[in-house]
Formats: C-alpha cells, structure tokens, sequence
C-alpha cells in the first residue's frame, strides 16, 4: 500500500507529539504544597532550604549541584528511584537518619506515591 506524503506527515507528527507528550512533567499535586515551600523543581532554578528536585530520578543522594547536603545524605548510598523516593517521602528521617529535612513525612499512601510520580517526571 502507498501512502502520500500527507499521511506519513502525519504519522510522524502524532509519533513525535506523543513522545513530547510522555516527557512533559507530570502536573504539580496539591500534596506537593508543602515540599514546595523548601524545594525548586525547574531545570538550573537554584536551591532553597532543600535542594532542587529537577531529573532527581536516577540521581545518587546528596549529589546534586549547588546544594549543601548534611554527611548522613552524602553518604546514604541511595540512587533516587521509585522506590527510595517513596520509602523518603513517606518518613525522610528513617530512611536517612541525620538529614537536614524538617519535614515528618507524607503519611497518606496515595498523596505520597503523587509526590514521587511528579519527582520522577521532572526530566
């Protein structure tokens, strides 16, 4: 089958504006309110009281530029994924006892797994 040019325009159109589409970053959710308070979350924005959170997915802990981390962070050892963003977000003092963070945690589940689903799209 021949198609025109019209349709391969087409085509690639809707390939590349669904790609755009899936690495847009995820709308902000309320239950990110109170993180925003401490944390940037744009490309180059400088720190607050907490390190920018832009591409925190796959980043190791404490490594993020122009940002003072405490030692416990520095020398957690964690790469930032699903998983260990989730197990932080829900209580940041046991996961890295000794951090700088104030805040006790997200303890509702649902909110909680919103927080990191944003985190991770920020790329």
């Amino acid at each position: 089958m021949r198609y025109s040019w019209h349709v391969a325009l087409a085509l690639a159109g809707l390939t590349f504006g669904a790609e755009a589409a899936m690495a847009a970053p995820l709308a902000r959710p309320a239950s990110f309110a109170m993180c925003a308070v401490c944390h940037t979350t744009g490309a180059g924005e400088k720190a607050r009281l907490g390190p920018n959170l832009w591409a925190v997915g796959g980043r190791k802990a404490g490594s993020a530029p122009g940002f003072v981390y405490s030692p416990a962070m520095k020398a957690s050892g964690m790469v930032w994924n699903r998983a260990s963003l989730l197990k932080f977000v829900t209580d940041p003092r046991k996961t890295v006892p000794g951090n700088k963070m104030a805040f006790a945690g997200q303890k509702n589940p649902q909110q909680a797994a919103q927080i990191v689903d944003y985190l991770l799209s920020l790329k």
